[in-house]
């Protein structure tokens, strides 16, 4: 998985982080510690582009669904926990919409899961890069 940055401004400023590739249990960890990486550098809203991520895998779930938690200032599962990471996606979708972490342009086949698993109800999902943007307040 390769994993780009670069910075946008809207309402707020926003930073644009695109996967290309797989997210999968090989390398979810890279996106979680590259989101832990740009909250410490004082990143607050992120559109995560996708419309390269070709597959995503359960462990891609968790690492989406830790991402939203690290912005959100929110206590993260441990990784090591395994099943209990996905089990705690339900806390996720019970929530509403994420503030501080909006998904662009997923390829059918990824917003397939999102539909399935009910990220769609956890995620504002954008296919206009300029609306995901203005989308924070």
């Amino acid at each position: 998985m390769n994993l780009n940055t670069s910075q946008a401004n809207g309402k707020v400023p926003v930073t644009i982080l695109q996967l290309a590739g797989q997210l999968d249990g090989q390398n979810y960890q890279q996106l979680i510690e590259k989101i832990h990486v740009l909250v410490k550098e004082g990143t607050k809203n992120i559109v995560l582009d996708i419309s390269d991520l070709t597959y995503l895998s359960s462990a891609g779930l968790v690492g989406l669904h830790t991402s939203a938690l690290i912005l959100n200032g929110e206590a993260v599962p441990d990784s090591e926990n395994g099943w209990a990471n996905v089990k705690s996606l339900d806390r996720g979708r019970s929530t509403g919409k994420q503030k501080h972490l909006k998904i662009l342009n997923p390829r059918p086949e990824v917003q397939g899961i999102f539909d399935m698993v009910g990220f769609s109800l956890m995620f504002d999902i954008f296919y206009d890069r300029k609306e995901a943007i203005e989308s924070f307040s």
